[in-house]
C-alpha cells in the first residue's frame, strides 16, 4: 500500500488547481516514513484528511468526523488516492469544479511511529500539536479491499480527564418570579426570544438538534448545519433558542410554519422562512462538562467559540 501517484494525477489538472501536481517522470522523494499531516477540508461535506508519509508519498484517508477522541468510538475512514509529499504543506482553496473543491487548512501535523503496517491494518502513534495517541486504521471487511476502512483510538482518551460528549442534556427552564433581582445582584438576563428551545450537539462538524422534550428536530431546521462547519472538530453541547425573524424581530407565527414541517418540507421552506439559532450557554466542551462552572465563565467559553451568523 502506497507509492503510486497515477490516480492523484488523473484527478487533477495542474493548470487549474493550486495543489502540487508532480509530473509523470518525477522521482518520488524518500523520507523517514514518520511524518503526518491532518487537513481540515471544507469540501461538499466537511471532513478531515489524515495523511501518513510512506514510500515517498502520503498514504491518505478521508475521515468524515475526524479522529475519535476516546477508545470506544469507531469512525469511518475512506481510503483515498496517495498524495505527493509536497501536499503536507498545502493549504488553500481548490477552485469550484475541480476535484475536492473547497477550502483546505492544515489542522495538525507532526511525527508518527509505526506499530504495524499492512494492506489490511495500519497501526500508528501520532505525535502532533493537537493529536497525541495511537490509532488503528483497518478494513471493515478484512477479505475485501478498496475504500472500506474504519479508524479507532487505542488505549487512552485524548486527555486523562476526558468525558465523552453526552447525547443530550435537558435545558434549564425559566421559572416564575414575583419580582426582578435588584441592581446589586449577580443575575444575568436573557430576552424572551419568542422561539423554541433546543440543545445542539456538535461533533465532527455535524449538528444534532433536540427539543426541550428530547425529540430529534435536526431535519426540521437543515440550515443550522452551518453551525457544524463553523465549529469544525470542536465537540460541544450548546443551549439556545431557534427563532424566525421578520423585519429583524422574532416572530412565533413565522416559526410555526417550520415547527412541524417534514424534512422535505423544511428544505423547501428554508429560503422563504429561514431560522436562526440564538445560543446562550455552553453545557459541555471538548471533553469537559461545564455545568459546574460559573455562568460568567460559560459565557466566556461561548464567546471564545467565535460563532457568527451564516
Amino acid at each position: 500500500m502506497g507509492g503510486d501517484l497515477s490516480e492523484y494525477r488523473r484527478k487533477r489538472d495542474a493548470g487549474r488547481t493550486p495543489e502540487p501536481v508532480p509530473g509523470d517522470d518525477a522521482v518520488l522523494p524518500r523520507g523517514g516514513d514518520d511524518t503526518f499531516v491532518i487537513q481540515e477540508h471544507h469540501a461538499s461535506r466537511l471532513h478531515w484528511d489524515v495523511r501518513l508519509e510512506r514510500g515517498g508519498v502520503l498514504v491518505s484517508w478521508a475521515v468524515p468526523k475526524g479522529l475519535p477522541p476516546e477508545p470506544g468510538t469507531i469512525r469511518l475512514a475512506v481510503r483515498t488516492e496517495d498524495h505527493p509529499l509536497e501536499y503536507a504543506s498545502f493549504s488553500g482553496v481548490i477552485p469550484k469544479g475541480e476535484y475536492g473543491a473547497g477550502r483546505m487548512v492544515i489542522w495538525d501535523r507532526g511525527r508518527y511511529e509505526t506499530v504495524k503496517w499492512s494492506d489490511r491494518e495500519v497501526d500508528v502513534v501520532l505525535h502532533g500539536s493537537r493529536v497525541e495517541g495511537e490509532f488503528v486504521f483497518f478494513r471493515r471487511d478484512a477479505a475485501g479491499g478498496g475504500e472500506d476502512w474504519m479508524v479507532r483510538r487505542r488505549h487512552e482518551p485524548a486527555r486523562p480527564d476526558w468525558v465523552a460528549l453526552p447525547e443530550s442534556v435537558a435545558p434549564m427552564l425559566a421559572t416564575a418570579a414575583a419580582e426582578l433581582p435588584g441592581p446589586g445582584s449577580k443575575w444575568a438576563f436573557e430576552f424572551k426570544w419568542d422561539g423554541v428551545r433546543a440543545i445542539a450537539r456538535v461533533e465532527g462538524g455535524r449538528v444534532r438538534l433536540t427539543s426541550r422534550l428530547g425529540n430529534d428536530v435536526t431535519g426540521t431546521y437543515p440550515e443550522l448545519q452551518g453551525l457544524g462547519e463553523q465549529l469544525g472538530a470542536t465537540q460541544v453541547l450548546l443551549d439556545g433558542e431557534i427563532v424566525a425573524l421578520e423585519g429583524g424581530r422574532p416572530s412565533f407565527g413565522a416559526l410555526q410554519q417550520r415547527m412541524h414541517a417534514s424534512a422535505a418540507q423544511a428544505r423547501r421552506l428554508v429560503a422563504r422562512t429561514p431560522v436562526t439559532f440564538l445560543v446562550f450557554d455552553v453545557l459541555h466542551l471538548d471533553g469537559s462538562p461545564t455545568l459546574e462552572l460559573p455562568y460568567s465563565r460559560r459565557r466566556e467559553l461561548l464567546e471564545g467559540l467565535g460563532l457568527g451568523g451564516a
